[in-house]
């Protein structure tokens, strides 16, 4: 379910791979929610935070949802009141991290595209105005049933998608975009251990 991301390739590689322009890029390999993420709309890529304050969001029950909302869950987002008004937007990325174990003693995997190509979270974004009038772009990652990959590992991973799948995520058809909520085909992804990497840091 995406909670930690990793991107590494350059500029012209996620240009390439977009078909849309960017910015150089440091090499990030532990990109939590709270900071900023490079973000694919319908107009280019932008900057964003991960994470949607929930300034006058309502669950089912009309209540204000208080908790800030890292991912949205495919079942749900197009039609939950919490989501209402949010545009569609694609995070890009080399893959992602889950835990497993008990507290003190987990065990960090990464996980990637066999091929360790790029990879693109489908997401919702909107803006939020803070106090004073600033007004700040956030964004939250949209997640599916796992596939088998990763079921033993979480119940839930990231909506992954591809190019050929970005004009149907972008689009007006609900209907398309939907059915691009899906997992992964089973074998699509290599699952390891992951070594050297300070969670503290970039």
């Amino acid at each position: 379910m995406p909670g930690r991301l990793f991107l590494a390739a350059d500029a012209a590689e996620i240009a390439h791979w977009a078909g849309a322009a960017c910015e150089d890029q440091p090499p990030r390999l532990n990109v939590s929610p709270g900071q900023e993420v490079l973000t694919l709309t319908e107009n280019g890529f932008r900057m964003m935070r991960w994470g949607l304050i929930p300034q006058g969001r309502k669950n089912a029950r009309g209540r204000p949802v208080m908790e800030v909302l890292v991912n949205a869950r495919s079942e749900t987002v197009f039609d939950k009141s919490a989501f209402e008004g949010v545009k569609r937007c694609i995070l890009p990325a080399q893959g992602w991290y889950e835990w497993t174990g008990e507290k003190r003693r987990k065990t960090a995997w990464r996980i990637s595209l066999n091929n360790g190509g790029l990879m693109g979270f489908a997401a919702i974004y909107d803006v939020w105005k803070a106090p004073g009038g600033l007004e700040v772009l956030q964004v939250a990652t949209v997640t599916c049933e796992p596939n088998a990959d990763v079921v033993e590992i979480h119940h839930r991973m990231g909506v992954i998608l591809q190019p050929k799948d970005f004009p149907a995520w972008f689009g007006a058809d609900l209907h398309k975009a939907a059915a691009l909520m899906r997992p992964l085909p089973d074998g699509s992804l290599t699952v390891g251990v992951a070594d050297g990497v300070d969670w503290d840091g970039p």
